[in-house]
């Protein structure tokens, strides 16, 4: 029930691989979810895994993709800008949407902690995207940064490597590249978390797209289309508050959830809790079927 596939978004090859659920008859047409990667991440990841799986259990197609420069897609590989991969998502939904066993208004995005952030930001801005869900996304790049590089040295040395990034390409015209864990810090016994394939140095610039993204400026945009926030109650990697803070800045139908014994990477995790949520608020908001 798996098909690899691929499709265009300003001009490069993107992959991925569309998971239909399991008895869909010819003719019919299904409601489908939008799956966007981590950090410099890709299709693989174990959490995309399981969710498309979840997903057609439940009656819904899914579409898991490697944004530009990641995974099997074209594109300068590292180059994980925010805005671009908004673009990325919104040519995901234009493929999904001319496919005969999808349903065109009923094609929602779910993303995590960096996919989470791009997927409220283009449902901010894409009006055709039916739902929204974000998993330890985030909605303000500095706010974010500056909580993960909480302490005095440690805000230094990020605003440091920010100072080198820029003279160096004022000088030069190139890009120095940052190591991963020096631009988001990852605990040492969650790093085995990440897909096989993640990149783990990245060019300057993406550091100051991720500074200067604001999910918080569009997620108003989202109503009336829903959308559901998830956040481990403890994250140690995206601040628990960034969530938070994008529900202040939203507008209803919203919902916020903040789930306790998990942590950064909770859909990898089997929490029943967490998939109860998301069947429930699908079921609700973004049902398989047409009525």
């Amino acid at each position: 029930m798996e098909e690899k596939v691929s499709f265009k978004s300003d001009g490069l090859t993107l992959s991925g691989i569309v998971r239909t659920p399991d008895g869909l008859k010819s003719g019919e047409r299904c409601a489908a979810l939008l799956l966007l990667h981590g950090f410099g991440s890709n299709k693989e990841a174990d959490w995309m895994k399981i969710t498309a799986e979840l997903l057609a259990q439940w009656g819904y197609a899914s579409l898991r993709f490697d944004f530009r420069g990641c995974g099997d897609s074209e594109g300068e590989r590292a180059r994980v800008i925010c805005l671009e991969q908004v673009e990325d998502t919104s040519n995901a939904l234009t493929y999904m949407a001319t496919r005969g066993d999808m349903r065109p208004d009923a094609i929602g995005v779910y993303g995590h902690s960096f996919g989470a952030a791009v997927a409220v930001y283009a449902g901010g801005v894409d009006k055709r995207i039916a739902a929204v869900m974000s998993s330890g996304g985030w909605g303000d790049g500095e706010k974010k940064f500056r909580k993960q590089h909480e302490s005095p040295e440690a805000w230094k040395r990020f605003t440091d490597m920010m100072d080198e990034g820029r003279r160096v390409r004022a000088e030069s015209g190139r890009s120095i590249r940052v190591p991963r864990f020096d631009i988001v810090p990852i605990p040492p016994h969650l790093r085995g978390n990440l897909s096989a394939g993640s990149h783990l140095e990245f060019p300057f610039e993406v550091v100051e797209s991720m500074y200067a993204f604001r999910a918080n400026d569009v997620v108003g945009q989202i109503a009336p289309r829903p959308l559901m926030l998830l956040h481990p109650a403890n994250d140690s990697v995206t601040p628990t508050e960034q969530s938070v803070e994008l529900f202040q800045h939203a507008k209803q139908p919203a919902d916020l959830h903040l789930i306790a014994e998990v942590d950064h990477f909770l859909l990898s995790e089997g929490n029943p809790i967490v998939i109860n949520l998301v069947r429930n608020w699908l079921e609700k908001h973004l049902p398989a079927r047409a009525a």
